[in-house]
């Protein structure tokens, strides 16, 4: 009821604290009168106190309304008000003084209140005016620090980090730390800064949310394991405890930690597997002082091999791409870079030979990236000779060019999409792998000191345009439903900048011929992503948001792959990066097939066009697409 009652009252009407500070100014003078005659009440009555009491509380509203001071809200009250009372109290003693005066030279009366009264009135309702607003104000905090709930956390780290986020938090009126939580067993049982110190065990988790009554976890340490951290994950949301995560110390706003950087743990942090570690001494060696140019320059991959290779302080960098926007925010970021590199940004298709070779003629690059290529496989199911023209064509071109133009190495971004393709993306990845292979091999044998051409195979990149887990989140954060394809569709996942360390690595490594393919770890099932992403938004799945299956799209698989049945791989020097074994197939043939391409694409025949993909890579079969027919065909 009480709570009620405080949770209705906003701001009290500015009657009410007017009749409240004209009955402290009452009370203050009666006070005065009772001071004055030492509490005799014979002698009091005969003084026509209550006379002089309605005179200054008089007094006292004239000088309340002149000097406002009623207008302030009590909750708030500070030292601005505490001037306005003195001020107020001031004048109302003022008047009753300028009243005494009046009433004895002109009237020839005695004082209408006695001095020593407005004095004691002055003195006592200065006290009680200010003072009654704070104990207004200290109420309001306690109601909002103490009655209303407040959040409980407990952190999983009892080191320095954890120290100060639980300050931090303590700080906060609407969170408390209720214990730290630790893997050194020499720590549990102790206490923390007056805190107890818990076990870390997974197993107990669960027990200690309900014993605490836990409604958050934070975690503070960085040396956590990634599967251990899905633990926890799994354990927070099926007790429906809400996970934060504290930023890195270097990522801390001035060197200080604020309750606002204590954020949701991304579903980034919890997928795909430990970080691998590359050699960045063999890398840095590779690529100083090289002139280096990268195709796709202003996409997920292409811009953090900007960003990456940068660091490495080669002698100059140029950037390729067609889409404008992209490219213009790509310039921007490395504007503000002091690399001493010459960077320069060119708008431009690489199916456009004229354009190109101009570029090559001029810039003479030594290290060429290939990371510019239509990806998306419904697009691309629609527009075959877009992925045509650009996957292959446009690697062709870009091949042909590097070895015209002395390219020592030559290295391409490719997909786990062309294995097994079951869509003309894939497909025309997989024709461009054909390629750049076949053309490796053929100048081995008649130019051994030509350019080599590398490929790096590898699954989703989390965060990459138009991937499924920003998609997921703008639809979150419109209220659902979240669209997932097929509930049993899988995928493998890997960060950007590890994805881009790899093709840096394998352009480190490769001699040239190689298709490089990476350990993905464990493929996640995307229903599962979905029901997990809804969860650590602090939301329901099918309460407050629906997950919807739509049904594979054109050329979709369920399950991605890494090599086909008939390939092997053959280890490398590192232990996750492997050498995948593929089927090899002449220069000449393939060069056959890919002046077939060029003429088909102008041609407007589709059919024709994907019907030549297949008899040229046979384990090309195609799912829920209208291309189907070529196969039954076969």
């Amino acid at each position: 009821m009480f709570t009620r009652v405080i949770r209705s009252i906003k701001i009290l009407p500015r009657w009410v604290i007017v009749f409240i500070d004209l009955s402290i100014i009452c009370f203050s003078c009666f006070l005065g009168y009772l001071l004055r005659f030492n509490f005799s009440l014979s002698d009091l009555v005969h003084s026509n106190f209550i006379d002089g009491i309605l005179i200054y509380t008089g007094f006292g509203a004239i000088a309340i309304i002149t000097t406002g001071s009623y207008k302030g809200i009590i909750r708030y009250t500070g030292l601005q008000d505490g001037v306005r009372i003195i001020i107020m109290v001031l004048l109302n003693t003022m008047i009753a003084t300028a009243a005494n005066l009046v009433a004895y030279l002109y009237f020839h009366r005695s004082n209408l209140v006695p001095y020593s009264v407005v004095i004691i009135g002055f003195l006592s309702s200065s006290l009680l005016l200010f003072n009654y607003r704070l104990l207004v104000k200290y109420l309001f905090a306690y109601y909002k620090n103490v009655i209303v709930k407040k959040s409980r956390i407990l952190i999983f780290g009892a080191g320095q980090t954890g120290i100060v986020t639980r300050h931090v938090i303590d700080s906060s009126p609407r969170t408390q730390t209720v214990g730290f939580i630790e893997n050194d067993k020499n720590k549990a049982g102790k206490l923390l800064d007056g805190i107890k110190i818990y076990k870390g065990d997974i197993e107990d988790l669960e027990r200690l949310f309900k014993e605490l009554g836990v409604d958050e976890l934070v975690i503070t340490v960085r040396d956590m394991s990634l599967e251990k951290k899905n633990e926890l994950v799994d354990i927070c949301i099926q007790n429906q405890v809400k996970i934060r995560t504290v930023p890195p110390v270097d990522k801390w706003v001035k060197g200080e930690l604020s309750i606002n950087q204590i954020k949701e743990i991304n579903i980034e942090d919890l997928l795909g597997r430990e970080s691998i570690k590359l050699d960045r001494e063999n890398v840095k060696a590779d690529l100083r002082a090289k002139k280096i140019l990268i195709t796709g320059a202003a996409g997920s991959i292409g811009s953090e091999l900007v960003r990456q290779i940068i660091q490495y302080a080669p002698a100059s960098l140029v950037l390729i791409d067609q889409a404008e926007s992209d490219l213009y925010s790509i310039e921007r970021e490395i504007k503000g870079l002091d690399s001493g590199a010459n960077i320069t940004l060119y708008l431009a298709d690489i199916t456009n030979r004229d354009r190109i070779k101009a570029i090559f003629e001029y810039h003479k690059p030594e290290i060429v990236y290939h990371a510019a290529a239509y990806k998306h496989v419904p697009m691309m199911e629609s527009n075959p000779s877009e992925a045509v023209l650009c996957n292959i064509l446009g690697t062709k071109l870009l091949a042909d060019l590097s070895v015209e133009n002395g390219v020592s190495k030559f290295v391409m971004v490719s997909t786990d999409k062309a294995v097994n393709p079951t869509n003309v993306m894939g497909c025309s990845k997989r024709i461009a792998e054909i390629y750049v292979q076949s053309y490796n091999n053929s100048l081995g044998i008649t130019n051994p000191i030509a350019t080599s051409f590398v490929t790096t195979r590898f699954g989703n990149v989390l965060g990459s345009n138009g991937s499924v887990i920003p998609m997921f989140k703008k639809q979150i954060q419109a209220g659902g439903p979240i669209t997932v394809t097929h509930p049993d569709v899988t995928r493998y996942f890997m960060t950007i900048p590890e994805a881009c360390q790899l093709v840096l690595e394998a352009g480190t490594m490769g001699k040239g011929g190689e298709i490089f393919i990476f350990d993905m770890g464990k493929a996640i099932k995307i229903a599962d992503l979905a029901k997990k992403m809804v969860y650590l938004s602090g939301l329901e799945p099918g309460r407050d948001i629906d997950i919807v299956f739509t049904g594979l799209r054109e050329g979709e698989k369920l399950y991605e792959e890494l090599l086909t049945k008939n390939e092997n791989t053959v280890p490398t020097h590192h232990a996750k990066i492997m050498i995948a074994k593929v089927k090899e197939y002449p220069y000449d043939e393939i060069n056959r097939y890919v002046d077939l391409f060029n003429d088909l694409v102008y041609d407007k025949n589709e059919l024709k066009m994907v019907a030549l993909m297949k008899e040229l890579v046979p384990e090309y079969k195609s799912n829920y697409s209208r291309y189907e027919m070529l196969d039954n065909k076969q």
